[in-house]
């Protein structure tokens, strides 16, 4: 007697009993619901957060940094971003600690999280100060002692709203 499903292919036929393909072809409810949610509140779903692993460093010190997003929904987002950097770092508004202009792609690239995922990076800045002088000479600069804000964010549209976050640090 044959029941009401239709039955497997047992070569692995891609197709699922109730002809959804298993190769991800054909979107799942969740990856509908994903794409239903505008990047305006994708972005107000992930929270940032950056933290260093003392407050008060030494001038030339090496500095660990460690950025933290998090998806707060229990569904799947995904942040645009303008090009195929995801994320990023500054020291007093400087990217990467580096007044030189970096490069990424040019291509559109999305951030994406799973529900309630928490993505967790980190990074060393080596306590100085990158600059590019007349005719493209660079120099290594140790800061003055201080306070600097470390700042991390999603790399999203800069006209928008990011998820991002700061901290201060003491150089002495």
């Amino acid at each position: 007697m044959r029941g009401s499903r239709p039955e497997r292919n047992a070569e692995g036929d891609s197709n699922d009993e109730f002809g959804a393909d298993s190769d991800g072809s054909r979107p799942s409810v969740v990856s509908l619901f994903t794409a239903l949610i505008p990047p305006a509140v994708a972005r107000r779903t992930i929270a940032a957060s950056v933290t260093t692993d003392r407050g008060v460093y030494e001038r030339d010190e090496p500095v660990e940094i460690t950025v933290a997003f998090k998806n707060r929904l229990p569904i799947p987002v995904e942040l645009p971003t303008p090009r195929q950097r995801r994320w990023g770092w500054t020291i007093d508004g400087h990217l990467e600690a580096s007044n030189e202009r970096l490069y990424t792609r040019e291509q559109p690239a999305t951030f994406d999280f799973r529900g309630g995922e928490r993505k967790r990076l980190s990074v060393t800045w080596n306590g100085r100060l990158e600059r590019v002088r007349n005719q493209g000479r660079r120099e290594s600069v140790v800061p003055e002692p201080g306070e600097y804000e470390i700042r991390a964010f999603v790399a999203t549209d800069e006209t928008a709203s990011r998820p991002s976050d700061s901290t201060t640090i003491r150089l002495e």
